[in-house]
């Protein structure tokens, strides 16, 4: 019973679909067939199927239970659960310690600029505090954008650009345009544990490649683009997450030779480009947004409240796009939101913020650092910029076993296999540095290593 309820809940099994026949899957489970007669009657009591004479058991057409996402794939220690690690971020007080988040304290982040982008808004016309916003996005931040583009070698025209509600709705809409279920995907491992939650919501297979300091492992990914002929790769080839690394031009170039002969189509999540000191390859710019797709937001830079991301891709799947976001969304992301940032943008305070922000993080990086090795935690590499470090515990610690001794001290951290798609790094844990100030957590840190080593 719990096999069928699992298939129907995970989609596996749609309304009107038929069951296995009796005698094959109590060959299946190692069963008996009165055993299956049983579970199967006993289902259908409950109204999730019924029994068609002479034809066998269907999936009830008018009972379907919720998707429930975090039972969609195998079940995990709550500690190391993208759902769960996501819920703990976002709903813990303000008061308490998030080393393991993944966003910077409110007093790092422009304020001051914010508040003014605001008061003026404030004064616009009515129509841009009470309409819809247009299928595209405001045209102040996307002209804005197509700019910022060509800083980086990326010539786009106007129509291979779109506004959205976040970086996470961009990807998402990607991801619902090109994907179907039971696609295969491939990531990093590590890599950003929400896009594994958003792939598992899109009931998509995923894979993996292993990340070096200079991006994924070439040899694998040629491997597994030749066995598993993935339909997309995602990625962050600046200052990637979890691991800080930064993708080489040789890497870049090898990588989008080996995706062109086996028509693979990339996602190149670029939301920490700004923290780099000096911008590194593209994958968007070198491949001209033939079959990379660039996406992006403010959300880590700005404000994660004022949210707006944004799609630069060919001009013929940018209208797809935009109807999918309609279909989803009536329209484009809030114009409110939109306008804020480009005011931000626009006002020359941004430049400054962000090279005030890298040169903070700059040091913060390094007193951190200094503050885990004493700790016996090292970093797998020192990043160029960001905020992030990806260390190795020492002595062989199960981060999990770390992460939750700390949550009984009200302390949020970012265990490695909650990144890891093979879960292969339970030795590593995400910190960070920017939210790392606060005495407590260094105190509720030792004892966690303390208490996990017993």
């Amino acid at each position: 019973m719990s096999a069928i309820r699992a298939k129907v809940a995970g989609r596996a099994l749609g309304a009107g679909d038929r069951l296995p026949s009796i005698r094959s899957l109590a060959s299946a489970m190692d069963v008996s067939p009165s055993t299956v007669v049983e579970a199967y009657d006993r289902l259908a009591a409950e109204g999730l199927i019924r029994a068609r004479r002479g034809s066998g058991f269907y999936v009830s057409q008018t009972i379907m239970p919720p998707l429930a996402l975090a039972e969609a794939g195998p079940r995990r220690d709550r500690e190391v659960d993208p759902f769960w690690v996501s819920r703990q971020s976002l709903d813990a007080d303000a008061a308490v310690p998030k080393p393991g988040c993944g966003w910077l304290p409110a007093g790092w982040m422009p304020e001051a600029g914010l508040r003014r982008a605001i008061r003026a808004l404030a004064r616009t016309d009515a129509d841009l505090l009470t309409d819809y916003g247009s299928t595209r996005g405001g045209v102040s931040l996307r002209r804005l954008l197509l700019a910022r583009l060509s800083e980086d070698s990326i010539q786009a025209s106007v129509d291979q650009l779109m506004l959205t509600g976040s970086g996470t709705q961009a990807t998402d809409l990607v991801c619902r345009f090109l994907l179907r279920p039971g696609d295969t995907v491939l990531v990093d491992d590590p890599c950003y544990f929400n896009f594994r939650a958003l792939l598992r919501a899109h009931q998509a297979r995923i894979v993996s490649v292993p990340y070096t300091p200079t991006g994924p492992d070439l040899a694998r990914f040629e491997q597994i683009l030749g066995s598993e002929r993935p339909r997309l790769y995602i990625t962050n080839s600046a200052l990637h997450n979890p691991t800080g690394a930064t993708m080489s031009l040789a890497t870049a170039h090898r990588l989008l030779t080996v995706a062109a002969a086996h028509d693979l189509t990339i996602i190149e999540d670029d939301i920490f480009g700004d923290f780099e000191p000096e911008r590194s390859p593209r994958l968007a710019a070198l491949d001209g947004l033939s079959r990379v797709i660039r996406i992006g937001s403010f959300s880590k830079t700005l404000s994660a409240s004022v949210r707006c991301g944004y799609v630069a891709a060919r001009a013929d799947w940018i209208e797809h796009l935009v109807d999918l976001q309609v279909a989803t969304s009536f329209g484009g992301p809030s114009p409110v939101a939109a306008e804020i940032i480009a005011r931000v943008l626009a006002g020359g305070g941004y430049r400054k913020h962000m090279d005030e922000l890298r040169q903070k993080l700059t040091r913060t990086r390094r007193d951190v650092a200094r503050k885990l090795g004493a700790l016996g935690i090292e970093p797998w590499l020192m990043p160029r910029g960001g905020f992030f470090l990806w260390c190795r515990l020492p002595g062989e610690q199960d981060a999990t076993q770390v992460a939750r001794a700390a949550l009984e001290d009200n302390v949020v951290l970012a265990p490695g296999n909650v990144f890891s798609v093979s879960q292969t790094s339970q030795h590593f844990m995400r910190f960070n540095v920017a939210q790392m100030n606060d005495p407590q957590t260094w105190e509720v840190l030792r004892r966690a290593l303390k208490t996990a080593a017993k």
